[in-house]
C-alpha cells in the first residue's frame, strides 16, 4: 500500500470517527425539539435543512421559552452567519461548480471545515471534507428521528427540568469554541447584554441583540488588545 493509500485510509477513518461523534449527539436535539413543542416531522426537517446544530438548538430555545418562529429563524440565521465565512475560505480547496457546489454548501459545518483546512494536501483536504461533512449529515438526521420519537414519550419537559436542556445543550456546542480571551471576551460581552434585555423584551430579542452586539464588537475589536 503506498503512501498516498495510506494517508486517504486515515483521513477517512479520522472523518468517520468525527461524524459519528457529532452525529450521535443529535438525539439530544431531537429529544428536545420534540418535547418543547415541535412535531417529529418539524424537528426532522429542522436538522434536514438547517444542518448546524447551535443554530438549530437556538431555534428551539426561542420558540420553546415563548418566542415566535421569525424570533427562532432571526437567531438561528445569525448564529448561522458564520458558514458563509467558512465557505469564503474553502471555495480555492473545493473547486466546486454547478450542483455539486449547492451540495457542497449545505455541508459546511465546523467539522468538515476543520477536517479540510487541516490536511498537507488539497486532494486529501477536499476528500476530509466530504467525508466528514455526508457522515455527520446522515447520523445527525437519523439520531435526530430517534431523538424525536423518544421527546414525544417523554411529554412537557418541565416535568424533568428539560426546559433547561437546551440552554445546557447549546453551551455545550459553544464552549469548545472559547479558546481565546478574546473569543470569551466577546462571548461575555454578548451574554450581558442578552441577560440585561430578558426583563424589557420579548422571547427572542435577548438572543438576537446579544448576538448581534458580539458580532459587531468581534468586527471591530482590535485582534491585539483585550477585551
Amino acid at each position: 500500500m503506498s503512501g498516498q493509500d495510506t494517508a486517504r485510509r486515515k483521513v477517512i477513518a479520522d472523518s468517520l470517527g468525527v461524524g459519528l461523534a457529532t452525529g450521535a449527539y443529535g438525539i439530544s436535539f431531537g429529544a428536545l425539539g420534540t418535547s418543547s413543542g415541535l412535531d417529529v416531522a418539524q424537528t426532522c426537517a429542522l436538522s434536514l435543512l438547517a444542518f448546524t446544530g447551535a443554530s438549530q438548538f437556538a431555534f428551539i430555545g426561542v420558540v420553546a421559552a415563548g418566542g415566535t418562529p421569525v424570533a427562532g429563524a432571526l437567531t438561528s440565521v445569525l448564529l448561522g452567519s458564520r458558514n458563509l465565512f467558512y465557505g469564503v475560505s474553502l471555495a480555492a480547496l473545493l473547486r466546486l461548480r454547478g450542483l455539486r457546489r449547492v451540495l457542497g454548501a449545505h455541508f459546511v459545518i465546523d467539522e468538515s471545515t476543520a477536517m479540510a483546512v487541516a490536511q498537507r494536501e488539497p486532494g486529501l483536504g477536499r476528500l476530509g471534507f466530504w467525508w466528514t461533512g455526508i457522515s455527520i449529515f446522515v447520523l445527525w438526521n437519523l439520531s435526530t428521528f430517534l431523538g424525536a420519537l423518544a421527546g414525544t414519550a417523554i411529554g412537557d419537559p418541565r416535568t424533568y427540568g428539560l426546559d433547561a436542556a437546551v440552554g445546557a445543550a447549546f453551551l455545550g456546542l459553544l464552549w469548545p469554541r472559547l479558546t481565546s480571551r478574546f473569543s470569551r471576551g466577546i462571548a461575555l460581552l454578548g451574554a450581558l447584554v442578552a441577560l440585561g434585555l430578558v426583563p424589557l423584551g420579548p422571547a427572542g430579542l435577548p438572543i438576537i441583540a446579544g448576538g448581534a452586539v458580539a458580532v459587531v464588537a468581534g468586527m471591530l475589536w482590535p485582534r491585539g488588545a483585550t477585551p
